[in-house]
């Protein structure tokens, strides 16, 4: 059937719901506003049958470490979770990304990368292929990049962690950032590690680069944390406080003047500070700072389902105020460009004939029986048509090409509020936009026609409902946590009136999600 998903993607959305129905009920019915929207971007060619909207953003909560090499990463995740899981040690431990995931079992496993790569709930799935983007026939090699391991610190519950190899890795470079950048791109909150033991701009230039550079500029910065590790080692120098301003100053040389800094060490292996002023200085800054951090952490699960909500409302924001009008954009400047070559080329055409009318006697023609000179001349102009048909249309493919290969420069955004990644980023999460105005470009599709395949009043109407909807949601999502009035909120207020009821058995609607919040 046209514009419906495809089995595979039906299948994953099914497997979706079923996890979501024991975890978050409120969830589970955003999954059937994304079906909304994947409708609409099905007919506008948006998306491919094979892909949702659902699928492209994670859903559960995710908390990313990255940093340089002996950084403390795995020494951290050891002590929050307070559970031996990750080895640590001064040199390179562990050159694999590590997805921690909670498991009732005492036992620790260690799975290999196709478990994460082969399964839709975890991120990296399918991970394999954009290895081969960077490295062909690499992504056969998954187990080479990634694992997975279990544990049973309550403190996973409801989330996952990735520990990541150091940025000072020359193999597999390009394919570790490329996981990075997607990781990054999927996680709710990024703890970004730096040694203080080499807190000078040289020994940390990659991490700098790539989790500092790229990154301040993002919509999201505020999720990033940087943190400074084993400081306990400064404890010793005559003037500690030069360690911590000289790993500023190399943040404040990469344009990151602004965000959430930290201090900590490891306690259990902390360098003993003669000095018991300055270990108990040491010591109260590191407990309020870890406090912090475990705080944020904390959060992330709160913070995940108003980030899948926001995703929800930015989409249907993002096709009709920012796709439709560059499509048409895209259309217009077509038809602009097609109209002139079309000029160009049939005036080539008429001058071509008026030269060659020069070299042969036309008049001959006359000199036939009437009727083989009126098959004759009947030929010829079709001859003459049929060139200017396949002509036109030739001009029109060869000007969407050209104009597709240009679609990111279209999509307009204030720089100054979103920063120039998210005005990449806003095309891929509403869809290929490129796709968008090529099915209008179709053999079939008349090029003065302005209206993009499949927008339409129904289109327009479906978005507001997803709109009002996520406004919502959020709302029932604010009641979990505040009552400004001080009064119980009724029951038809905390759930959006046109909710459908989802596919999946013995699930719960909103309504009985608010109930269960005031009992």
């Amino acid at each position: 059937m046209l514009n419906r998903p495809d089995k595979s993607i039906r299948e994953r959305l099914s497997k979706l719901e079923t996890h979501l129905n024991n975890e978050n009920p409120l969830l589970l019915d955003i999954v059937s506003r994304f079906r909304k929207l994947d409708t609409v971007a099905y007919k506008m060619g948006l998306l491919d049958t094979s892909e949702s909207y659902a699928t492209s953003i994670p859903w559960w909560p995710l908390v990313s470490v990255l940093g340089t090499f002996s950084a403390g990463k795995s020494s951290f995740i050891n002590n929050f979770l307070g559970d031996k899981l990750q080895l640590t040690g001064n040199q390179a431990v562990d050159d694999k990304f590590t997805v921690i995931t909670y498991s009732p079992s005492e036992d620790h496993r260690v799975l290999p990368g196709i478990a994460l790569n082969a399964d839709p709930r975890f991120p990296f799935y399918q991970m394999s292929e954009e290895i081969d983007k960077v490295t062909s026939g690499e992504g056969r090699r998954i187990d080479a990049y990634l694992q997975m391991k279990t544990s049973s610190s309550e403190k996973l519950c409801g989330k996952i962690f990735i520990d990541s190899p150091g940025f000072d890795a020359d193999e597999q470079r390009n394919a570790i950032l490329r996981l990075t950048d997607h990781i990054v791109d999927l996680s709710d909150l990024v703890l970004v590690f730096f040694d203080a033991r080499h807190p000078e701009p040289g020994a940390m230039q990659d991490t700098l680069d790539h989790l500092v550079g790229n990154t301040i500029n993002r919509s999201d910065s505020e999720k990033f944390l940087y943190i400074l590790n084993q400081i306990d080692t400064a404890a010793q120098e005559d003037n500690p406080e030069a360690v911590v301003a000289a790993w500023q100053r190399a943040l404040a040389a990469k344009g990151l003047t602004a965000g959430r800094f930290y201090t900590i060490y490891n306690a259990d292996v902390a360098v003993p500070i003669e000095d018991e002023a300055v270990r108990k200085r040491f010591e109260s800054k590191c407990a309020q700072d870890k406090e912090a951090i475990y705080e944020r952490i904390h959060q992330v699960e709160v913070e995940r389902s108003y980030r899948i909500v926001g995703a929800l409302q930015t989409i249907a924001g993002d096709i009709e105020k920012q796709v439709v009008p560059a499509v048409r954009e895209a259309m217009r400047r077509w038809l602009k460009l097609v109209l002139a070559l079309d000029g160009v080329a049939f005036g080539v055409i008429i001058a071509l004939m008026f030269i060659l009318s020069k070299w042969f006697d036309v008049w001959s023609l006359f000199s036939y029986d009437f009727t083989d000179a009126l098959i004759s001349s009947s030929i010829k102009l079709g001859v003459v048509i049929a060139g200017a048909v396949f002509t036109h249309f030739s001009i029109r493919r060869l000007v969407a090409r050209h104009i597709a290969a240009r679609m990111n420069a279209m999509v307009k955004i204030e720089k100054d509020v979103y920063g120039k990644d998210y005005e990449v980023k806003v095309a891929s999460l509403a869809g290929d936009i490129r796709k968008a105005f090529l099915k209008n470009t179709q053999v079939l599709r008349s090029i003065f026609r302005p209206v993009p395949v499949g927008w339409s009043m129904r289109s327009r109407r479906v978005l507001a409902e997803v709109s009002s909807d996520a406004s919502e949601f959020i709302q029932t999502m604010n009641d979990r946590y505040t009552r400004p009035s001080g009064q119980e909120p009724k029951l038809e207020e905390t759930a959006p009136e046109t909710a459908e009821p989802s596919t999946s058995e013995g699930s719960d609607s909103v309504e009985n999600l608010a109930a269960n919040e005031r009992e």
